[in-house]
C-alpha cells in the first residue's frame, strides 16, 4: 500500500479533497462572484490538464485530481451562492435603507441579544432570529423572493416563536456585516402577524424545550442556566459570570451542541436499546430515530446537523475500533469517513469553511480518531483504562483545536486541558439526564423536575471546575495572534510530542530543562515585563471604551475608581492585579461605559462600599447599580464636594461635583466625582469625563488641582479647556480609550495640549494595561502591552 493511502495505518486518500473544498469554500465565499466563478475556471482548467496527464501516473496523481474536481463543486457552490446573495433585489433595496412589509418564514429560534455597551450608553436588548424572505412589498412594488435575512426585534413576542412560523411585520432593510450569510439585515418594527403555525416537528420540540427550562427552575442559578445549555445549547439563563468563568477556563464548547453530545446521546440509546434485547440491525434504527429526534430537539441548524454528521462518525468509528493493531485501529476506518463528511458538508454549504464552529468539530473528531487512540494505549500501560480514557480524549481533542481557537482569541489557555479533564466525568451524565428530563417534560413535568435535579449534581462539578479553573493565576499564556501564532503553535505541540518521548528514554535531561523552563517563567528575562510589576501604585485598566483605575492601598486591596463598561475586562484586570478586597469603589457617573462592569468587579471580590454621583442621570443605568450593589448587599453612599476619607496608604479629597451644570455639555459628564488622590506622596487628579463648564468651575480653586498624574478627562475627547492642563502641570497622563473607537478619542488636539504641559501619555487602546510606578522622585508608568 502506497504511502499516501496509508499514512501510519490511517486512509488518508481523501485528505486533499477536504483540503482542496475547504479552501475553495474559504476563497469564493469571500470574493465578488465573479472573481469566484474564475477561480472555478481556473480549478476546471486544472482538471483537465492533470487529467490529460495521467496515465502511468503514480496514485497521488488520483489524489490531486480528485482535490481539483471537489475544490472545483465547492467553488461553483460559493460563487453562485454569493452572486444569490448579492444579485437579488432585496441588496439593493437594503442600501437604500427602505422600508417594507414583509412575510418571512423563521428558520431559527429567537435568541437573546444581550445589551451592549455602545458608546456611553447602554444599548436595548431584544432578539436575532434567522428568517427566510419571501415577499416583500416595498417602494411601491411586490417582490416574491426566497433570500436568507438576519431579523433584530426588540418585542417580547418575538421571542415565543419557533422555527417553521410564517410571519408578517415591518422591516427596515440594511445591508449585512462582512461575511454573513444573508442578503440583508432586517430590523423590525412593531409587532409579528402571524400568517401560518410551526410544524408538528417543531411544536414537539417547543414544548420539549420550554418543559426542559420549567424543569430546572427550582435549581441554584448557575445549574438552571447550565443544564439547558448542555442539552440543547439554549444559554439564555446562563448568569454572566459563569460565561466568563466557562471561557476563561477554555470550556465554552460545552455549552454549544458538538460532536460529543451526539455520541452521548446515541451511546445512551444504544446501551439501553441492547439492555431491552434489541440486536443486529435493529440498533442501527434505533440510533437512526434516537438522533433524528435530538436534532429536532436542538433545531437541525447547519452547526447542528453538522455535529450530528460528525459525531456519528465518531461514535461508529470507535465503537467499531478494536486494538487488535494498526490496521483495524479505530482512525483506520474513521477517517476517511470523517473527511468524506467534510468533503460532502462542504458541497452543499460552502459558507461551513468559514464557519470556527465547522473547523472546531472537525479537527476535534480527527483528534478523538488519530491522537486519541495511541494516547489512550500507552496510559492504559501504566494505569487504569478508564483513567487513560479520561485523560486522552480530551488532551486529543484539546490539542487539535487549539491553533483555530488561538485565531479565535490570541492567548492558550494553560487550564484548558485539566479542567475539560476534570469536567469530562460529569458532562456525559449531566446531558443525557438533561435529555431525558426534556423529553418526559411534556408528560410528566413532576418526573422531569426530579431528572433535572439529577442532571444538577454532575452540573455542580462543571461549574465548580469552571469557577476554580477561571480563577487560577497564569491561567492563559499570551499568544502571537493571526495565523503566524497559528502555525507557531501547531509546530509547538508536533514538537512537544517529540519531546514526550525524548523525555521517556532522558528524564534527567528532562528534569534540567525543566528546571530552566521554571526559572524563565519566575524570573522575566531582559526586555520582559512582569505582571503586575513590583511597587505599582495603580492602574488603568484596558477595558476598552471606557474608564477603570485600580489604586493600591494594600496587600491584595485597591481603592477603584469605575468599572467600565464590559464585566469581563474589569475582572480579568483585578485578577491579574491580585485584588480580592475593595474598600471603596467610585463611580463617577452613571454613564454605561463607566459602570456596567459592575457585575464582574463584585464577581467572588468583598466590595465595603459604592459612592456614587449624586445626578442619577441617565435613571435606567442608576437603577442597575443600584440593583447590582443591593444583590451583593454594598451599601451605596452619594459624594460630596469637599469629603476628605482615607484607606490604607491611599487618602483623598472629592472636589467636585460642587453644584449641578444642565447647560454646557452632557449633565451626566459634568457630574462627574473629581478626586484628588494621593497614596505614597504621589498625586493624581482623577477627573471623570467631566467637560469645559465643570473644568471652568474647577479652576475656582486651582490649588487643589495640582497633581503628578493626570487621568485625562473624557477619554482625550477634544472638547477640554486647556487652562485645566496648564494648572494642573502632571508629569504622566492617562488616557483611557477603546481601540477603533467611533467617537475619535483621544483628540489629537487634547494629546499635543497634554504634552505641551510637559507631560508623559499613555493611552490603554495602544499600550493595553498601564501601571504607576514610584516613587515620586522617579514616577514612571509601565505598559502591559496592546489589548
Amino acid at each position: 500500500m502506497s504511502r499516501w493511502r496509508a499514512l501510519d495505518g490511517l486512509d488518508v486518500r481523501l485528505l486533499p479533497a477536504a483540503v482542496g473544498c475547504w479552501l475553495a469554500g474559504l476563497i469564493t465565499t469571500q470574493v465578488p462572484a465573479g472573481w469566484g466563478f474564475a477561480t472555478v475556471c481556473s480549478a476546471a482548467a486544472a482538471v483537465v490538464w492533470v487529467a490529460g496527464r495521467s496515465a502511468n501516473r503514480p496514485a497521488w496523481w488520483l489524489g490531486v485530481l480528485s482535490a481539483l474536481v471537489c475544490a472545483a463543486g465547492v467553488g461553483l457552490g460559493g460563487a453562485s451562492r454569493v452572486h444569490t446573495l448579492t444579485a437579488d433585489p432585496v441588496v439593493g433595496l437594503a442600501q437604500q435603507r427602505a422600508v417594507g412589509t414583509a412575510e418571512l418564514v423563521l428558520t431559527g429560534d429567537p435568541v437573546r441579544r444581550k445589551p451592549a455597551v455602545s458608546g456611553n450608553i447602554l444599548a436595548a436588548d431584544g432578539w436575532v432570529i434567522r428568517a427566510r424572505l419571501e415577499r416583500l412589498d416595498a417602494r411601491g412594488s411586490r417582490f416574491d423572493l426566497r433570500v436568507p435575512v438576519l431579523l433584530l426585534a426588540s418585542s417580547a413576542r418575538w421571542s415565543g416563536l419557533l422555527p417553521s412560523q410564517r410571519v408578517r411585520c415591518v422591516v427596515r432593510l440594511a445591508p449585512p456585516g462582512a461575511g454573513e450569510p444573508v442578503s440583508a439585515i432586517a430590523s423590525v418594527q412593531g409587532q409579528p402577524e402571524l400568517v401560518g403555525g410551526p410544524s408538528l416537528p417543531q411544536r414537539l420540540a417547543g414544548r420539549m424545550r420550554s418543559g426542559l427550562r420549567a424543569a430546572v427552575s427550582g435549581l441554584a442559578p448557575d445549574e438552571r442556566g447550565l443544564v439547558p445549555g448542555l442539552v440543547v445549547g439554549d444559554t439564555s439563563a446562563e448568569p454572566a459570570q459563569l460565561t466568563q468563568a466557562f471561557q476563561a477556563a477554555g470550556m465554552t464548547h460545552l455549552t454549544a451542541v458538538s460532536g460529543s453530545n451526539v455520541a452521548f446521546i446515541l451511546a445512551a440509546i444504544l446501551l439501553i436499546a441492547r439492555w431491552c434485547g434489541v440486536r443486529g440491525r435493529l440498533l442501527g434504527w434505533c440510533a437512526a430515530v434516537g438522533l433524528g429526534g435530538f436534532v429536532v430537539l436542538v433545531r437541525p441548524e447547519p452547526s447542528v446537523l453538522r455535529a450530528a454528521v460528525v459525531g456519528l462518525v465518531s461514535l461508529v468509528a470507535l465503537a467499531r475500533g478494536s486494538n487488535s493493531g494498526a490496521e483495524d485501529r479505530p482512525g483506520s476506518r474513521g477517517v476517511p469517513a470523517l473527511l468524506g463528511c467534510t468533503v460532502v458538508l462542504l458541497l452543499v454549504d460552502p459558507f461551513l469553511a468559514r464557519a470556527p464552529g465547522f473547523a472546531l468539530s472537525v479537527l476535534a473528531s480527527g483528534g478523538l480518531l488519530v491522537l486519541a487512540p495511541g494516547w489512550r494505549e500507552r496510559l492504559g500501560r501504566r494505569m487504569p483504562a478508564a483513567v487513560a480514557d479520561a485523560i486522552a480524549v480530551p488532551c486529543a481533542a484539546q490539542a487539535a483545536v487549539a491553533p483555530v481557537l488561538l485565531l479565535l482569541s490570541p492567548s492558550v489557555s494553560l487550564v484548558a486541558i485539566p479542567a475539560n479533564v476534570l469536567a469530562a466525568i460529569a458532562v456525559a451524565p449531566a446531558t443525557v439526564l438533561g435529555v431525558a428530563a426534556a423529553v418526559v417534560a411534556p408528560v410528566l413535568p413532576g418526573i422531569a423536575a426530579g431528572m433535572a435535579h439529577l442532571a444538577a449534581v454532575p452540573a455542580t462539578w462543571i461549574v465548580w471546575v469552571a469557577r476554580g479553573s477561571a480563577g487560577l493565576p497564569f491561567g492563559a499564556l499570551a499568544w502571537p495572534a493571526g495565523i503566524p501564532g497559528a502555525l507557531l503553535l501547531t509546530v509547538v505541540l508536533l514538537g512537544f510530542t517529540r519531546f514526550v518521548r525524548f523525555a521517556r528514554a532522558r528524564p534527567r535531561a528532562v528534569a534540567a530543562l525543566a528546571a530552566v523552563g521554571v526559572a524563565i517563567w519566575v524570573v522575566p528575562l531582559p526586555g520582559q515585563t512582569a505582571w503586575p510589576p513590583p511597587g505599582w501604585l495603580a492602574v488603568a485598566c484596558s477595558v476598552g471604551q471606557g474608564d477603570a483605575l485600580v489604586i493600591a492601598s494594600g496587600p491584595g486591596e485597591a481603592v477603584v475608581v469605575d468599572a467600565g463598561p464590559d464585566p469581563t475586562a474589569i475582572d480579568r484586570c483585578l485578577r491579574d492585579l491580585g485584588v480580592r478586597h475593595i474598600p471603596l469603589l467610585v463611580l463617577t457617573h452613571f454613564h454605561a461605559d463607566h459602570v456596567e462592569g459592575l457585575p464582574g468587579l463584585l464577581h467572588g471580590r468583598q466590595v465595603d462600599e459604592v459612592e456614587v454621583t449624586p445626578l442619577t442621570e441617565p435613571a435606567d443605568e442608576a437603577a442597575r447599580v443600584r440593583s447590582w450593589t443591593d444583590d451583593a448587599q454594598v451599601p451605596l453612599t452619594l459624594a460630596a464636594a469637599g469629603e476628605q476619607r482615607s484607606v490604607g496608604s491611599v487618602r483623598w479629597t472629592v472636589l467636585w461635583p460642587r453644584r449641578l451644570i444642565h447647560s454646557g455639555g452632557s449633565p451626566p459628564n459634568n457630574a462627574s466625582v473629581v478626586l484628588s488622590m494621593t497614596t505614597q506622596g504621589v498625586v493624581f487628579l482623577l477627573t471623570g469625563d467631566i467637560e469645559p463648564a465643570a473644568q471652568q468651575a474647577l479652576l475656582a480653586d486651582p490649588g487643589s488641582l495640582v497633581a503628578d498624574v493626570l487621568k485625562v478627562p473624557h477619554h482625550g475627547s477634544r472638547n477640554q479647556d486647556p487652562a485645566l492642563v496648564r494648572v494642573v502641570m502632571p508629569r504622566l497622563a492617562l488616557v483611557s480609550v477603546g481601540v477603533g473607537n467611533p467617537y475619535g478619542h483621544p483628540a489629537e488636539s487634547t494629546l499635543a495640549l497634554v504634552r505641551s504641559a510637559g507631560a508623559v501619555v499613555d493611552r490603554t487602546d495602544t499600550d493595553g494595561d498601564i501601571a504607576v510606578l514610584g516613587p515620586r522622585d522617579s514616577l514612571r508608568m509601565v505598559a502591559r502591552g496592546p489589548p
